[in-house]
């Protein structure tokens, strides 16, 4: 596991728990928006800490916290990811996956295991959008497509999540995003804000409130449980 960063506590991050967070280093996708360039493009050794330390200090937590959330960066790219989960569980923690879906192998792996209790997966934009927000190849897209159906089978609690911005999303393109999940039980619309630590050093801004309605209006015959978080 390469851990490059560990929050000790969070009430937002685990819906319904008390958790910590684990910041994994690396990913395979260069969304200019993202807001952890430290842990994509801009690595610092000194961040790095061993998988050992952060399990000393969940063994201090035991009855202090319920859950752990690991979050990137991309977690799945870790080769050791799963033997490192089944650690965390072994000591009694729940666990919390974030993910951008484009391991589905490894992603079903660990749901066949039973080693991951939630998952949040993003959804960067429509199809038609998804690489150039993503900062990928279109090649990828059919395995987020794969993610989302085994998420949709529902044998792990989860849910989808956008961040979106003016510069990347409109609401047109948000009845595209609802099919693309049809059937999800939860879905989260996010306003972006601005970490100071991007990828890519432009302004983004966030949609105002009006447009985030029609954003959430747009995925509402798709998706029964649509929130805007973060206005």
């Amino acid at each position: 596991m390469t851990i490059h960063g560990l929050q000790k506590m969070t009430l937002l991050d685990f819906p319904g728990r008390v958790a910590c967070t684990i910041f994994t280093a690396g990913c395979n996708f260069r969304c200019p928006f993202c807001h952890n360039a430290r842990l994509v493009t801009e690595l610092q050794p000194t961040d790095a800490m061993s998988a050992e330390a952060v399990l000393s200090f969940l063994g201090k937590r035991r009855g202090l916290l319920d859950g752990v959330c690991i979050t990137g960066g991309e977690p799945l790219l870790q080769a050791d990811i799963a033997d490192f989960i089944a650690r965390v569980r072994d000591m009694g923690f729940l666990v919390k996956l974030d993910t951008n879906g484009s391991f589905p192998d490894k992603l079903r792996g660990l749901i066949d295991r039973g080693l991951v209790d939630y998952v949040a997966m993003d959804i960067k934009n429509s199809p038609e959008k998804y690489a150039a927000t993503a900062g990928f190849s279109s090649d990828l897209l059919p395995r987020v497509r794969e993610s989302i159906a085994l998420l949709l089978e529902g044998r792990v609690d989860y849910e989808f999540r956008t961040t979106v911005m003016n510069e990347f999303h409109e609401p047109e393109d948000f009845e595209a995003i609802g099919r693309m999940i049809a059937g999800a039980k939860r879905y989260f619309i996010q306003s972006f804000v601005d970490s100071g630590d991007l990828i890519v050093k432009e302004t983004f801004t966030a949609p105002p409130q009006d447009v985030l309605e029609r954003m959430r209006e747009a995925v509402l015959p798709f998706v029964p449980s649509v929130s805007l978080r973060g206005v």
